[in-house]
């Protein structure tokens, strides 16, 4: 099992949209960077678990967790002149971006902000950290386990 980071700003597509989700699972579409589009077609897996983040907003958090239900597939919208995500130079035979199915599992009881996240020691290296604005990322196991120890913290 691996561990991700996938950010979203919660106008876009919040931790409550995809619980709201026919079987709390949604398609996580939109990608548009080569970089966050070759780790979802390359490296994530169904069963990988997903920090969800709350990106370009008041206080930006991770706000609770997600799986991987379904692996790397070109991206839909690509190919929809009437989406925000269309691009002309994809075709059914060379698609340029993907997508994954995600599952909703569970809402932290409080969020954990990136100012928390850039001051605790253990969470230093995140890539959150040091290159914030890629959309998906890795996450440690260490890193996974203490944030969401802190998500659930009793306050």
């Amino acid at each position: 099992m691996t561990y991700w980071l996938f950010k979203s700003e919660p106008d876009e597509y919040s931790i409550d949209d995809l619980a709201a989700e026919p079987n709390k699972t949604g398609r996580w579409d939109g990608i548009r960077n080569y970089q966050a589009r070759n780790l979802i077609r390359d490296d994530i897996g169904v069963g990988d678990q997903i920090l969800f983040y709350h990106s370009s907003c008041k206080v930006p958090a991770v706000v609770g967790t997600a799986t991987v239900t379904q692996t790397a597939y070109p991206d839909p919208a690509q190919y929809d002149g009437e989406s925000r995500y269309f691009d002309p130079k994809a075709t059914q035979e060379k698609p340029r971006w993907y997508c994954v199915d995600i599952q909703f599992l569970h809402k932290f009881k409080l969020p954990v902000p990136l100012k928390h996240i850039k001051q605790d020691a253990i969470l230093a290296d995140m890539v959150l950290v040091n290159q914030g604005r890629l959309s998906v990322q890795p996450v440690t196991e260490r890193e996974w386990e203490h944030i969401t120890v802190l998500g659930n913290a009793d306050t």
